[in-house]
C-alpha cells in the first residue's frame, strides 16, 4: 500500500513502515420457589469451589535475572520480568535514563487478559535477536494501562492523531506500540506488529521497524524531533475537550436528537451500535453507557424508538456467545456482527455495568430474562472476581493453554458425555449443540437461537420451570469446566472498576430483592475504604497483594462516589452519602477546572504528562465528567446543598458543545443534563 506524505510534517522516512500492520483491538423472576431456592443454594455450594488461577509467572519461562518489572505489582508487568528485554517500568528514572543516554523510548502499553499482547510477547518480546537490538538502541518501558490510564490515553491518542495525519488507514488498540523521543514525546506508532517480514502476510516485521528507526534516529534525528514536537502540538489541542457554552439549556427535544443519532449507527436486526451490511466481522461492544442513556430516554421520556433499541440489543446480547451460557457473566465484546463469537476475556467494567443495565431493565420492562441476567453477572463475579477481603478483581484472561477460548469451547462428544443423552436433547437443543459447529470448524460456544421465554412457550411450560430443568445442566458442564486448566485472573483491585461494580451489584440487590448482592457492595466498599485511601483520605488507585498505590485518577473518585450513591439508594444508610460527601470534596478540590470547569482526569499534583486532559467522551468505560455530573446532582437532592447543583450545571457547560453537535459520544452527559429539566 502506498502511502501519501503530509504536507507539513517530516515522518516520510519511516511512512514505508506504516504499511498497515493487523489491528487487534483490542464485555429469570425474581421470586423463588422452595426448590429454586435449595437449587440456588447448591449451586452457590459448587461455585463457591471455584479456584482461580492468579500466579502471572506460573506458565513464565524464568531464564536468567529478571528485569526490573519484578518489583512491579501488576500482574500484567509480571508476566513480562523474564523477557530478554530490559524492560522498565514507567517513572521518573525511568525517563530520566533516557534523557541522558539520548535513545529514544519504546513503549509497549498492554494488560493481562489482551490476547494479542500474548502474541507480541512470544513472538517478539521473547525473541533474543530482536531483544538485543531493543536493549543495545532503546529504552524500554512496559506499562499497564489498566494501573496507568493516562499514559494509556495520552500515546493512545497520540496514535490515533499519527495515523489520521499519515493518511494511513491505520486504527488503535492493544498492543500499543509508541516510539518515543527521550523527552517523551511521539513520532511513531502501531499496534501489534509480527516480529519478522513474512511471518503475517506483508504486513512489515517489528525486527525490521526498530532496525529502520534506528537508522534514522542516529542520521536524521533533528527530523523526527520536528514531528515529534507537531504530534505533541496536536496531542494537547485534542486531550482537552472542553466545548464550552455557558448558560446552556437542555431541552426535552435534545433527547430525541440524541435518539436519533445512535438510530444511525443502529444495528435494527441483530441490535448493538456500529455495523457494516457488507461486512459483518466488524467487532461488536455493548457500549452500556450508550444503553444507559437509551434506557432513560425509553423509561423517562417514553421515547419509542429508544424502547426498541434497548430490548433488541439487550435480548441480542444475552442470546449470544458474548454471555457465557455455563459460567455466566459477560466477555468484552463479539468478533462478529452477531454476537456469536466472542473474544473471551472478561472485565469487571463490562460486568459491573450490564449487571446494573440488566437490572434496570427488568425494572423498567419486569421480562425475567433480565433479572435472570442481572443475578447470572452477580453470582459469576462472586464466584470468580472476589477477593476474600471484600473487593472486585480486574479480569479474566481470554487465553489458557496458549489458545484464546480453550477453557471456554465445547466439542459435542464432550458435552455429551458430561450431562448425558437425555439432557442433551433438552440442553444440545437449546444452546444449538446439535447444529453445526460455531468456533473454528471443530468447537461449539453455547448460545441461544431465541429467548428462554420463547423456548419454554414452544415446550409448552412455564418460563420458571424451564429453568428449572436447565440450571442442574448448567451445573454439570460448569463442575466439568472447573476442572480445565484456568484463564489467569488479574487480582489486582482497582478502585474505579469496583465503584462501577459496588453499583451494579447494589442496584441488582435493591431491584431483585437479593440481599448477599447489597453486601458484597457493602464489603467492597468497606474494604476501598480501608485499604485505598491514605492518611489524608485521599483515593489510591490499586490494590495487590497487600501493596496499595498510585494517585487515583477522577475515574476513581467518580465511580467510587457513584457506587456509594448507589448503596445509599439500596440501604438507605447514611454512613455511605458520608464518605460520598467527603470524597466529593476532595475531588473538588484536586481535579476542578477553575478556569473552563469540568474535571481534569489527573489530581494538580499529579506526575507531569504531555498534556492533562479531560476525557469527557463516553466509551467502554463512562467518562469521569459524566459520572460527576450525575453524583452532584444526586448529592444536591439529598444534602440540601446548592453548590453541588451549581457544579454540575458547570461541568454540562464545560462539555455542551459535544453534547448538541457530537450526542453519541457523551451519552451520560445527556442524562446528567437532562435530570436538571424542569418538569
Amino acid at each position: 500500500m502506498r502511502l501519501r506524505q503530509p504536507n507539513k510534517i517530516f515522518l516520510a522516512p519511516i511512512l514505508f513502515l506504516a504499511v498497515i500492520a493487523t489491528q487487534h483491538t483490542a464485555g429469570g423472576q425474581t421470586g423463588n420457589t422452595d426448590k429454586q431456592g435449595k437449587q440456588e443454594s447448591a449451586a452457590k455450594k459448587q461455585e463457591s469451589k471455584t479456584k482461580i488461577n492468579d500466579d502471572p509467572l506460573a506458565h513464565v519461562k524464568k531464564e536468567g535475572k529478571p528485569n526490573a518489572l519484578i518489583n512491579e505489582t501488576s500482574p500484567y508487568l509480571l508476566m513480562h520480568a523474564y523477557n530478554p528485554v530490559q524492560w522498565r517500568p514507567w517513572n521518573a528514572a525511568s525517563l530520566a535514563l533516557a534523557k541522558k543516554e539520548g535513545k529514544p523510548i519504546f513503549l509497549s502499553i498492554g494488560y493481562s487478559s489482551c490476547h494479542w499482547c500474548h502474541v507480541m510477547e512470544r513472538e517478539s518480546f521473547l525473541d533474543k535477536e530482536i531483544a538485543k537490538f531493543l536493549n543495545e538502541n532503546f529504552i524500554c518501558i512496559k506499562v499497564d494501562r489498566e494501573e496507568r490510564p493516562d499514559v494509556d490515553s495520552i500515546y493512545m491518542t497520540s496514535l490515533a492523531i499519527y495515523n489520521r495525519v499519515t493518511r494511513n488507514g491505520g486504527g488503535t488498540g492493544w498492543p500499543l506500540s509508541m516510539f518515543l523521543t527521550p523527552e517523551a514525546k511521539p513520532f511513531f506508532g502501531g499496534t501489534y506488529f509480527p516480529a519478522r517480514n513474512g511471518d503475517r502476510g506483508a504486513a512489515v516485521g517489528f525486527l525490521t521497524i526498530v532496525k529502520r528507526i534506528d537508522e534514522i534516529w542516529s542520521t536524521r534525528k533533528a527530523d523526527i524531533e520536528k514531528d515529534a514536537k507537531f504530534l505533541t502540538g496536536k496531542l494537547k489541542e485534542e486531550l482537552d475537550g472542553t466545548r464550552k457554552k455557558e448558560n446552556f439549556e437542555y431541552k426535552q427535544s435534545i433527547i430525541g436528537e440524541m435518539v436519533s443519532a445512535f438510530e444511525q449507527t443502529y444495528d435494527d436486526t441483530w441490535g448493538g451500535f456500529g455495523f457494516s451490511p457488507i461486512n459483518d466481522r466488524i467487532p461488536k461492544f455493548p457500549q452500556p453507557g450508550n444503553l444507559m442513556a437509551i434506557l432513560e430516554a425509553a423509561q423517562r421520556w417514553k421515547n419509542g424508538t429508544a424502547n426498541k433499541i434497548l430490548n433488541n440489543t439487550l435480548k441480542k446480547m444475552h442470546h449470544g456467545g458474548l454471555w457465557d451460557h455455563v459460567g455466566q457473566g459477560f466477555h468484552r465484546y463479539s468478533v462478529d456482527r452477531y454476537w456469536r463469537i466472542p473474544h473471551y476475556e472478561k472485565m469487571l467494567y463490562d460486568n459491573g455495568q450490564l449487571a446494573s443495565l440488566y437490572a434496570r431493565a427488568y425494572e423498567f420492562t419486569k421480562n425475567p430474562e433480565y433479572a435472570r441476567v442481572a443475578k447470572g453477572v452477580c453470582d459469576f463475579v462472586l464466584s470468580e472476581m472476589t477477593d476474600r477481603q471484600g473487593g472486585f478483581y480486574s479480569a479474566l484472561d481470554a487465553e489458557s493453554e496458549g489458545e484464546e477460548g480453550r477453557y471456554y469451547v465445547w466439542s459435542k462428544d464432550e458435552v455429551l458425555k458430561t450431562i448425558g443423552d437425555s439432557n442433551f436433547k433438552l440442553w444440545g437443543n437449546i444452546y444449538k449443540i446439535d447444529q453445526a459447529p460455531n468456533f473454528e470448524g471443530k468447537y461449539y460456544s453455547p448460545q441461544l437461537g431465541k429467548s428462554l421465554e420463547s423456548w419454554a412457550k414452544a415446550k409448552g411450560m412455564e418460563f420458571a420451570k424451564l429453568q428449572q430443568q436447565l440450571e442442574p445442566i448448567r451445573q454439570k458442564l460448569k463442575a466439568k469446566r472447573d476442572r480445565r486448566e484456568r484463564p489467569l485472573t488479574d487480582t489486582k483491585i482497582l478502585t474505579s472498576w469496583n465503584g462501577l461494580m459496588i453499583r451494579g451489584m447494589a442496584d441488582a440487590g435493591r431491584i431483585l430483592k437479593q440481599k448477599k448482592y447489597i453486601a458484597a457492595a457493602e464489603r467492597a466498599a468497606e474494604f476501598i475504604n480501608t485499604k485505598l485511601r491514605d492518611d489524608k483520605g485521599r483515593l489510591l488507585r490499586t490494590y495487590r497483594k497487600g501493596k496499595s498505590k498510585l494517585n487515583a485518577y477522577l475515574d476513581d473518585y467518580a465511580f467510587y462516589i457513584d457506587g456509594l450513591i448507589a448503596l445509599h439508594r439500596a440501604t438507605g444508610n447514611k454512613k455511605w452519602l458520608k464518605i460520598a460527601e467527603e470524597l466529593q470534596a476532595i475531588q473538588d478540590k484536586l481535579f476542578w477546572d477553575k478556569k473552563n470547569h469540568g474535571y481534569f482526569f489527573t489530581s494538580d499534583d499529579h506526575q507531569s504528562l504531555l498534556a492533562r486532559a479531560k476525557n469527557p467522551s463516553d466509551g467502554a468505560r463512562p467518562s469521569g465528567n459524566s459520572i460527576s455530573a450525575l453524583n452532584l446532582i444526586y448529592l444536591a437532592k439529598t444534602s440540601a446543598k446548592p453548590e453541588h447543583e451549581k457544579r454540575a450545571r458547570q461541568t454540562i457547560e464545560a462539555f455542551a458543545g459535544l453534547i448538541e453537535l457530537y450526542p453519541r459520544s457523551v451519552p451520560l452527559l445527556h442524562v446528567a443534563a437532562s435530570k436538571l429539566i424542569k418538569e
